[in-house]
């Protein structure tokens, strides 16, 4: 490592030149759990991590787990905590612009060096809000912020803008079988 990267990292607000964007998506298990796993390594390193969850509400065992942080990683929720099915209410539409303003003004912040939109993908497939706002969210985001977007359905403009993109796809899920969510696995 370099004397200018040892003085971006002791600084912490630019730890790396440039930031990349990254997508996780398909149907298969597996999105937010690496987009968690990614928060715990930044931290891990010092970095300051926002974790911006769209859809989903509630106290998930890695929402706990995250908070044993402290400072280093910040998470909200703009969801009512429930899948949608059909066509999404005027307050699920609601909370996701106001989360997504509300991100916005994170990312341009420059507070935090690693943001994460959990479930922006799928958001953005049922109209909360639209992938053109995250289109320029990721043009006007500070060039050393990584953001991170998952959730299924990532539209083909967003795949085509991101630098990296992993699809996680399922080849058998005990799921089928009748197994529902368990703690500490997936709930």
């Amino acid at each position: 490592m370099n004397t200018d990267d040892t003085e971006i990292i002791e600084n912490n607000r630019e730890p790396f030149r440039r930031g990349y964007v990254q997508v996780y998506t398909g149907d298969g298990k597996g999105k937010t759990t690496a987009a968690m796993g990614l928060a715990l390594r930044a931290s891990g390193a010092g970095l300051r991590v926002f974790v911006a969850q769209f859809i989903k509400s509630g106290r998930y065992s890695e929402i706990r787990a995250l908070e044993r942080c402290g400072q280093t990683i910040v998470v909200r929720q703009y969801g009512r905590g429930c899948w949608l099915r059909g066509e999404p209410s005027a307050e699920d539409s609601r909370r996701a612009r106001e989360g997504l303003a509300e991100v916005d003004d994170i990312i341009q912040s420059g507070e935090y060096q690693l943001v994460i939109l959990d479930e922006a993908c799928l958001a953005a497939w049922f109209g909360l809000f639209t992938v053109d706002d995250l289109l320029e969210m990721i043009d006007h985001k500070p060039e050393w912020v990584e953001l991170v977007i998952t959730g299924r359905k990532a539209d083909a403009r967003l795949i085509e803008r991101a630098d990296l993109v992993t699809e996680m796809r399922e080849v058998k899920h005990y799921y089928q079988q009748g197994v529902i969510a368990r703690k500490g696995i997936e709930s």
